[in-house]
């Protein structure tokens, strides 16, 4: 037999070279998965705040190149008018409308992906995707994709999954009863960074509360307090947060690409647009009717409106009972003055809805049809 000191030495030398050669794998695996275009996937109840996150991180970040595939529940998009300005070029925003990302319209991603995966080998530079689902997905099924799919694996990846609360609902969204799964529940339990949006509405013991509960789904997430979702983006964007290992460690059958995510049957939308301008009056009477009466079933109500006597677009957006709304970009010349709005929660009756719209046409035919659909109040809306 060999002396004991030269087998000893042969052996830590092959155990040396055996540590170098894995370390050089892992490195390479890293190297070659960071090397894919990173994705960031903003999630959130309705009316959390991810639009306004999405617009402040492209306004923040204008050295920085980014693709957006913009999801909306309803048929009518609104959110693409309230980033479109950001963008020079029209295809680095993508719709994708009436339809849930994470079922209805799932094959679309995976074709989405696949058409920015074509770009970026034709020589289009990007930074990164931003994915803005819609407050009624499950991120699961999204994060699912990238797995799913070997074209989509071989060129994306996960950054991390950003999931945007509001802080005066969120509690009850975790609490309440759906007839199937419960949206704000998984997006909180699938979140890298949680952001606390609009801690200014509650008090410090409520905020207290909302983050034992939000540990207590998801204990090893990140906790950021923001206003008007206002955060370092440093602390959401190019951070490598999101591992199959911790997702794996939450849900063992996440990468069982047979499941189906169920949404709640009681929750719709109702998308409208209208063509020509509307009085202000009028559509103050209308939207705080809406608020007042149908504010508890109103999970989400926004919409960019041509307002008669303006000349710019005027936004409204409320969750609720909260609502607010201001003017934004010039009406272009030329431009064909449109108004779509649209109102997410349950039990909405459409065509009262549509009805009462409508009668804020100005010059409209549906001066009458008004009184039939509603009764209006007087209230504090907005102001010209």
């Amino acid at each position: 037999l060999a002396p004991k000191n030269i087998v000893y030495k042969d052996m830590k030398d092959y155990i040396a070279n055996f540590h170098q050669s894995v370390e050089k794998k892992i490195k390479a695996k890293k190297d070659t998965e960071m090397a894919k275009t990173p994705v960031t996937i903003l999630t959130g109840f309705l009316g959390s705040g991810k639009t306004t996150l999405l617009n402040y991180i492209l306004r923040e970040q204008k050295e920085k190149k980014y693709a957006v595939i913009e999801n909306e529940f309803g048929a009518v998009g609104v959110d693409d008018a309230l980033i479109r300005n950001k963008f020079k070029d029209e295809e680095d925003i993508i719709e994708m409308n009436n339809g849930c990302i994470c079922c209805t319209v799932r094959g679309d991603l995976v074709k989405t992906l696949h058409k920015i995966s074509a770009m970026i080998e034709n020589g289009k530079s990007l930074d990164g995707v931003i994915i803005e689902t819609t407050g009624m997905a499950d991120p699961a099924p999204v994060a699912q994709t990238f797995f799913a799919d070997d074209k989509v694996n071989n060129s994306f990846r996960i950054d991390a999954i950003i999931t945007v609360v509001d802080c005066k609902w969120i509690l009850q969204r975790l609490d309440e009863e759906k007839q199937g799964e419960n949206e704000a529940v998984e997006q909180v339990a699938f979140a890298d960074v949680v952001l606390l949006n609009k801690v200014d509405l509650v008090d410090a013991e409520h905020v207290k509360k909302v983050k034992s509960r939000i540990k207590g789904i998801n204990a090893s997430t990140k906790m950021i307090e923001t206003k008007y979702s206002r955060v370092d983006l440093t602390k959401i964007t190019d951070i490598a947060s999101f591992t199959l290992d911790r997702v794996m460690a939450n849900d063992e059958e996440f990468l069982n690409f047979d499941q189906e995510h169920e949404h709640d049957n009681s929750v719709s939308s109702v998308g409208v647009v209208l063509d020509g301008e509307l009085s202000m009056d009028k559509f103050n009477d209308f939207i705080q009717y809406m608020m007042k009466n149908k504010g508890v079933d109103l999970y989400r109500s926004k919409g960019v409106v041509a307002i008669n006597g303006m000349s710019t677009k005027f936004v409204f957006q409320a969750v609720h009972m909260l609502l607010g709304g201001e003017p934004t970009d010039e009406w272009k010349v030329g431009e064909k003055r449109i108004s779509r709005m649209i109102f997410i929660g349950k039990n909405l009756d459409e065509e009262a809805i549509r009805k009462g719209a409508q009668a804020c046409v100005v010059r409209g035919s549906g001066e009458a049809a008004v009184e039939e659909a509603f009764t209006f109040g007087s209230g504090d809306g907005f102001k010209a």
